[in-house]
């Protein structure tokens, strides 16, 4: 299912600045670049981590941000999973629990499903110290779909990962994509994920956006 979004917003970090004026519809959105490009900042800003100066980050008919109408959803509200790079668990909390926190209330896949889908079953009780780092990366994607989230956001994924890992993590975002239709935005450096997982691509390089279109 594609969804439209709107990113079409400012904002200074420093003496760096973002910029970024886009219009999309698609199922999932690559954000693609260097490293400091701000692709980061793109996903934190959607997420209530980051304020824009100005503008507006739309995505379906929810308005997140507009600052000429003075709407600001907090974090809690938007709706969006977000995985990010740290992944962020819980190491006191089992696997079972860490998917748990923060569920939603209703409208999300069901957890027998999330747990099949991402193969979690075996795992449930273990702590999640003692998980590799695919495994790891499974119970953060299912924490974050557990959320019930119109939108999932993801910061390089599969980064850290050795090759074989990186191939035994990608058919389950696709599985994600095509099984559960949640749209994504997703922060890779590679080509082959971005081609394999989105339909869409924003290349941005130095805060300002390169290239946008089609990854057909």
């Amino acid at each position: 299912m594609s969804i439209p979004i709107t990113l079409d917003f400012s904002l200074r970090q420093g003496a760096f600045m973002l910029e970024i004026h886009e219009h999309i519809d698609a199922r999932v959105v690559a954000l693609f670049g260097p490293s400091g490009a701000g692709k980061t900042t793109v996903l934190e800003s959607i997420a209530g981590l980051r304020t824009p100066e100005q503008g507006m980050i739309r995505i379906g008919t929810r308005t997140l941000f507009d600052s000429s109408a003075g709407v600001d959803l907090p974090a809690r509200a938007r709706r969006v999973g977000y995985v990010p790079q740290d992944l962020a668990l819980f190491p006191h909390m089992n696997v079972r629990r860490n998917m748990l926190y923060g569920a939603g209330t209703g409208g999300g896949p069901p957890l027998d499903q999330v747990i099949g889908m991402l193969e979690l079953g075996p795992m449930l009780d273990r702590d999640v110290t003692v998980l590799s780092g695919g495994e790891r990366q499974r119970v953060a994607l299912a924490r974050a779909l557990m959320a019930s989230p119109a939108l999932l956001l993801l910061d390089e994924p599969l980064a850290g990962l050795d090759r074989g890992l990186r191939e035994r993590i990608l058919p389950y975002l696709e599985r994600i994509r095509d099984e559960l239709a949640i749209p994504m935005l997703y922060v890779s450096h590679a080509e082959a994920e971005v081609r394999a997982v989105a339909d869409w691509v924003v290349v941005l390089d130095a805060g300002r956006v390169a290239r946008s279109g089609s990854t057909g």
